[in-house]
């Protein structure tokens, strides 16, 4: 089942300067396609662009139901409120105490205001609010970037466990990572690129 299509997608912050140029893309539920490059080819405007963020100047997108993690959980959450509340405020919360146990995060954790959790622990209640959704399609943008190598293994393992549920978008600098977890690996250069089952651009390539 298809839960991301990319159409004829092109973008950029100026017309004269496009990022994407009729660039096509698919993820089905079962699979992960890393989106993979050195910063400034479009890694997060692409994720930015599938969540809605941004606006293509043509081509269209097509979603699934979906969920996000982002790369800065501190912009993940309202200051106000514990970590909790804002859960339940976007999906239900029965079951989070296994998950979250899964993923190391404490019980009290979840009764704290955001600034009084680490990066490391606010992305993992960015990822296990995500996991609470239940979407068709995660998109995830650098998730494991502010966590340590133990608990980067763990919460990848987690994620590929709900892969019977749901696709996965993965923007990652990691080629490890990407290679590691991926169905699929998109590596973007940096000019504008078109992708197809077979590449046809000189700074596209398809791992």
């Amino acid at each position: 089942m298809i839960v991301l299509r990319i159409e004829h997608l092109t973008f950029g912050y100026s017309k004269d300067r496009l990022i994407f140029k009729d660039f096509n893309l698919e993820v089905r539920q079962g699979e992960v396609v890393s989106i993979v490059g050195p910063s400034g080819v479009g890694k997060s405007t692409l994720f930015e662009l599938t969540g809605g963020f941004l606006k293509p100047i043509s081509g269209s997108i097509w979603v699934d139901r979906f969920s996000s993690v982002f790369q800065d959980p501190y912009t993940s959450f309202h200051p106000s409120y514990k970590i909790l509340d804002q859960i339940a405020e976007v999906c239900q919360i029965e079951g989070i105490e296994e998950i979250a146990r899964q993923m190391d995060i404490d019980s009290d954790l979840l009764q704290k205001l955001p600034h009084k959790l680490s990066g490391g622990q606010l992305q993992r209640c960015s990822i296990l609010r995500a996991i609470m959704m239940r979407p068709k399609l995660l998109l995830a943008d650098e998730p494991t970037s502010a966590l340590d190598n133990v608990t980067s293994l763990k919460v990848m393992k987690l994620l590929l466990s709900y892969l019977d549920r749901v696709g996965i978008l993965l923007i990652t600098h990691d080629m490890d990572l990407a290679k590691w977890c991926s169905d699929r690996i998109i590596k973007l250069g940096t000019e504008p690129v078109a992708l197809s089952p077979t590449p046809f651009a000189s700074d596209l390539e398809v791992l």
